[in-house]
């Protein structure tokens, strides 16, 4: 078994949107630089997602210097959205918690609205370090903050779980569904050399420069039975889980982490099980 290596790095810019694979991120507090900073809500202010619209899919967002996005979808012009001035903000709805965000300028939600067919309004996060605490007790620690992701700072996957679960796949009554691709459970750093399930115990890893803490598993929802480059669903990989990999009420794959240093990671850098 090789030495476990970091395989790929995901950013995400829009929640809900495709992302981009780059060679390195810088690690913040709350995330990798750029990841999920932007969202849309809906005229109630719920943030708007996969879970709802699946066709969030097709769209995909560039993150560009300063922090603006370039997005781009099927039979739309390509359009760039510049962070907004923090002259006001709006308040969102994420599953229960109220969050403070920025709107963008009109254009954007005029984009994502025709997109979608229905009236959204992208937004910004402008202070990450103050905004969003990590309400997950006991999981979250104080002054720990999360950018606009479900819950945590980093999601981890590897490369030897999804292969483990697209061989039980392979095996159900639902095969015809797999093999799924890692995009299906969005991570932001996939790890390879692990065995499988390697990740269930870890307690802290080192990449790179950073050091991070393993916060609890990611329990999956519908997003995952999500095609990422047609938007339509199916039932794997949550038929599966809930026969292999059920813990408790949640259906688990990947673990959510903390960073507990900044710096930057790359890929192919050591991986390091501190505990």
């Amino acid at each position: 078994m090789p030495n476990p290596a970091l395989h790929s790095i995901h950013v995400h810019p829009v929640k809900a949107l495709r992302g981009q694979a780059p060679p390195e991120a810088v690690v913040e507090p709350w995330g990798l630089a750029g990841d999920r900073r932007w969202a849309l809500i809906d005229d109630t202010g719920r943030v708007v997602t996969q879970r709802e619209r699946p066709t969030l899919a097709l769209a995909a967002a560039e993150p560009l210097p300063g922090g603006g996005v370039r997005v781009s979808a099927p039979a739309l012009e390509p359009l760039t959205v510049a962070v907004p001035d923090p002259v006001g903000t709006t308040t969102g709805k994420w599953a229960g918690e109220k969050i403070e965000t920025v709107p963008a300028g009109p254009e954007a939600s005029e984009w994502f609205s025709a997109f979608l067919g229905e009236r959204v309004t992208l937004v910004h996060l402008d202070d990450p370090a103050t905004r969003r605490p990590i309400d997950d007790p006991p999981y979250g620690r104080p002054g720990e903050t999360v950018s606009l992701a479900d819950a945590y700072p980093v999601l981890l996957t590897s490369v030897a779980s999804l292969n483990a679960l697209n061989s039980l796949i392979a095996q159900g009554d639902r095969a015809d569904e797999g093999p799924l691709p890692m995009n299906r459970f969005r991570p932001n750093l996939v790890v390879a050399g692990t065995e499988p399930w390697a990740e269930d115990g870890w307690k802290r890893i080192s990449i790179g420069e950073v050091t991070f803490r393993v916060a609890k598993m990611c329990g999956r929802c519908v997003v995952t039975t999500t095609d990422q480059n047609t938007a339509e669903r199916g039932k794997e990989p949550l038929h599966t889980l809930a026969r292999h990999r059920r813990f408790g009420g949640q259906l688990a794959f990947g673990q959510n982490l903390v960073p507990e240093t900044t710096g930057l990671v790359r890929v192919g850098d050591s991986v390091t099980i501190l505990e």
